[in-house]
């Protein structure tokens, strides 16, 4: 049943209202639009699926002829072998003779006696025998010869082992006159023995203490609350372990006043 209401006639109603606006609020958006739009344009493309709207066709006067969209076949090119040029004479054929009568006035025996006795002697390969049946190697690729003895630079320093001794001296100076330079102006002091082993052994204490909460908890970690306690306390068993190394590296300790 549908009610209506009946507005009552009133002087009021004659006063003309000023109608406000309502202010809407600003719409939410997501700063992954961009990203989103990105993924779902990435891998399409305007008539991908079923072509162009319009395919442009041929001129009559160009009409499609026979084995006109085979591969064609590149022409034919005279095959040569890389090292031909070097390949010996072919076999002189069987009606092939050669020339006969040639006669030289060279005395071969002179010369191979001239030429061996005015060559070097020939310098016998250094090898190794390392079986007894006299299986034999080089003696240089051995490792038996002691090959590095004989250098320019053996026994001295590579450079750039001088040029890391360097900077290192003069990093370390720069920090003692840094060091001297507070100590100076008094806003360094240095850390005696007694503070510091008693700074080493309440870290240590502290470390303990942690140790032991971190075993008394639960076996089964399965709640956000649990899982971030668990986390919290492995990163200060790790950051105690780093302060007890590096207090007890380092003999010399300041400290900043």
């Amino acid at each position: 049943m549908l009610m209506y209401e009946e507005k009552e006639e009133s002087i009021y109603n004659l006063i003309p209202k000023i109608c406000t606006l309502k202010e809407h609020k600003r719409r939410h958006m997501s700063k992954f639009r961009r990203l989103v739009l990105e993924e779902l344009t990435r891998n399409r493309a305007p008539c991908k699926t079923l072509g162009p709207f319009k395919v442009q066709t041929r001129p009559p006067d160009r009409f499609l002829k026979k084995h006109e969209r085979e591969p064609r076949v590149p022409e034919k090119r005279i095959f040569k072998y890389p090292d031909a040029e070097h390949k010996k004479p072919p076999v002189p054929k069987p009606d092939e003779r050669p020339v006969m009568g040639l006669r030289t006035t060279k005395n071969l025996i002179t010369t191979n006696a001239l030429e061996n006795i005015h060559s070097a002697p020939k310098v016998p390969a250094r090898n190794v025998v390392d079986t007894r049946h006299g299986d034999k190697m080089a003696l240089e690729p051995s490792g038996l010869e002691p090959r590095y003895l004989h250098k320019k630079d053996y026994g001295r320093n590579p450079d750039y082992l001088d040029r890391r001794r360097e900077d290192t001296k003069k990093a370390q100076d720069e920090y003692d006159a840094y060091v001297a330079e507070h100590f100076r102006k008094g806003s360094m002091r240095r850390l005696s023995a007694e503070e510091r082993e008693a700074l080493i052994e309440g870290l240590k204490d502290n470390w303990e203490q942690v140790q032991h909460d971190f075993l008394m908890l639960s076996v089964t970690v399965d709640t956000p609350g649990k899982m971030a306690h668990k986390e919290k306390m492995e990163l200060e068993l790790k950051q105690l372990e780093k302060d007890v190394e590096l207090l007890e590296t380092h003999k010399t300790i300041y400290v900043a006043n």
